[in-house]
């Protein structure tokens, strides 16, 4: 029996391997998706630990350039600055992240060192930590 479009004697797919070769696209398409989502994520962290870091590293040298206060401290941004500088804000570019910066005496009595530890957030999740030491 000759069919429309095919001539005497060739055979076309069995539905069988039509599913196969469906399922097997399908698993390397499901495959592709996974990887491309893995991708993204994995540079929506680097991007959020990269601005994180250099918040961190831009708050401890804001720090370390301030005057010495004799005391035990601490500052958060955006929404309480330290009370030397009330004008301190989160540079541009940083909505979302917040910064608790504290000192802390590193012995007994002040004699002019303090433990500095900064730490960002990015929503309510602790992203980086950055300790130093500032000297009167």
């Amino acid at each position: 029996m000759k069919m429309f479009g095919m001539k005497q004697g060739e055979r076309g797919f069995t539905f069988i391997e039509v599913l196969v070769a469906l399922a097997v696209l399908g698993i390397i398409a499901a495959a592709f998706l996974y990887a491309l989502a893995s991708s993204s994520k994995s540079t929506s962290l680097s991007d959020e630990r990269t601005s994180a870091e250099s918040l961190t590293r831009t708050e401890m040298e804001y720090v370390r350039d301030s005057i010495y206060i004799p005391a035990i401290w601490q500052y958060q941004l955006p929404t309480t600055p330290p009370s030397w500088d009330t004008g301190h804000a989160l540079p541009v570019g940083y909505t979302g992240y917040s910064v608790n910066v504290s000192a802390s005496l590193v012995h007994a009595t002040d004699d002019g060192l303090q433990l500095i530890t900064v730490v960002v957030y990015h929503g309510s999740k602790t992203v980086f930590t950055l300790t130093g030491y500032k000297a009167d």
